[in-house]
């Protein structure tokens, strides 16, 4: 490697080390680091502004924005009161039971869109049915990012990785459905039993508070029923949309942020109540990061790693496999998983066709799709789900910190990925 490869990789550590340690705000580490990589040329404006591969993802920034804008609006109509509600009372006050029907809701939900719109959702009606049973956010809050990523791996749609992996592999949305959904449903049997030890010591029953909460009426939480209708015919074509995305082509950027427009335009909601709710510093937090990740890739870094272990895998199937599910989800802890599979998938395309490019040879997909997927849990910056619960907790007073996050993620992503090796081994090896 060059000399600015090295100092590029010591820029992104360091940046990294930052991050984790919390010693200074994390959009000041990811700011920093991409104007080092600029200054010393491992990226130029042309490949941070503009590049597909190397770039800032404005498709994921703008759907954020579009999403948030969305919420922004529901929120005013006081729906996700009616929603903490009726959960609470459903769960009957009792934490565990809660954290159960709303860890269902999120992967369920994350299968259909994306985890990033899902959380998006989910979130505020965490907050609210938390205080109504006095009970810690955070928790409950953790609980569902790794839920959405785990959830968001069983369609193509669901998570921002599977559909690059369907474009380069030629997949299918009944691909995904077939081979990816049907291990999700067991990760997610398995994910909720482990919810009841993670998070054991937060669940703290008052029946007081179940008692009160059991008699509220949850429609009167309702305080603009109009404008509740208008946002929920927005939000179905959005999802539609999103849903339909192979069949229509636009991108989830394009709808989320026509939505918002048209949101914001057929109703009284002002220009200004629609942004108030927008995660600014989440936005340019994603920016700064997606630079960093993309100078590794200008300099070679990352192109260099991934073609040594597909030149060292060659010809043996089982071991490409494993190496690929494990690497995948070791990586992916450690930068975004979308830039990872952006940069992965060409060469997984290449040991694909080497190996016959018939259903058994995709296997490498499905490893991949799995490890970067389930991988993104490992850490608070390892999927975009991550990064957008910890900037709603911290605008809300609950901030979550680096390894608060990482100590469950970590857990998590050991104990999923370890149980698709029996899977991928005795379906397809």
């Amino acid at each position: 490697m060059t000399v600015t490869a090295w100092v590029a990789v010591a820029v992104f550590l360091g940046a990294y080390a930052l991050i984790a340690s919390e010693k200074i705000h994390r959009v000041a580490a990811a700011l920093g680091g991409a104007g080092i990589m600029l200054l010393i040329h491992a990226t130029d404006a042309e490949a941070a502004f503009f590049s597909e591969e190397t770039g800032i993802d404005w498709n994921v920034i703008f759907l954020l924005l579009g999403m948030m804008v969305i919420v922004g609006v529901l929120k005013q109509t006081g729906v996700f009161e009616f929603l903490a509600i009726w959960a609470a009372k459903r769960a009957r006050g009792r934490p565990y039971r809660l954290m159960v029907l709303l860890v269902v809701i999120t992967a369920l939900a994350s299968a259909l869109l994306d985890n990033v719109t899902t959380v998006l959702l989910i979130a505020p009606v965490t907050f609210l049915v938390c205080e109504r049973l006095a009970l810690p956010a955070a928790p409950f809050l953790i609980a569902e990012a790794l839920a959405s990523n785990i959830g968001g791996a069983a369609t193509l749609v669901g998570d921002p990785p599977n559909i690059i992996i369907a474009s380069r592999g030629g997949l299918s949305f009944n691909d995904f459905l077939v081979h990816m959904a049907p291990m999700v449903i067991v990760l997610m049997i398995v994910y909720i039993g482990m919810c009841r030890f993670l998070f054991r010591r937060f669940f703290v029953y008052d029946p007081v508070r179940a008692a009160e909460v059991m008699a509220l009426n949850e429609r009167e939480a309702i305080a603009d029923r109009r404008l509740l209708w208008q946002s929920l015919a927005v939000l179905v074509l959005v999802m539609a949309a999103f849903v339909l995305h192979p069949v229509l082509h636009y991108e989830p950027s394009v709808v989320a942020v026509l939505g918002a427009g048209v949101l914001v335009a057929a109703t009284r909601v002002t220009a200004e109540e629609a942004i108030r709710e927008v995660e600014w510093p989440t936005l340019v937090f994603f920016a700064g990061l997606f630079v960093m990740v993309g100078s590794l890739v200008e300099t070679g870094v990352i192109p260099q790693i991934s073609k040594a272990a597909a030149e060292a895998t060659q010809g043996q199937m089982g071991f490409a496999t494993m190496l690929l599910l494990w690497a995948s989800g070791g990586l992916s802890a450690i930068v975004d998983n979308i830039p990872y599979v952006a940069t992965m998938s060409p060469i997984v395309a290449e040991l694909v066709q080497a190996n016959g490019g018939n259903e058994h040879a995709q296997v490498l997909w499905w490893a991949l799709a799995f490890g970067a997927d389930l991988g993104g849990n490992a850490t608070a910056v390892g999927a975009a789900a991550n990064v957008v619960v910890l900037g709603i907790a911290a605008r809300n007073g609950t901030p979550i910190s680096f390894w608060q996050f990482t100590r469950y993620g970590l857990v998590v992503t050991v104990v999923t990925i370890a149980l698709c090796v029996p899977y991928l081994w005795l379906r397809y090896l």
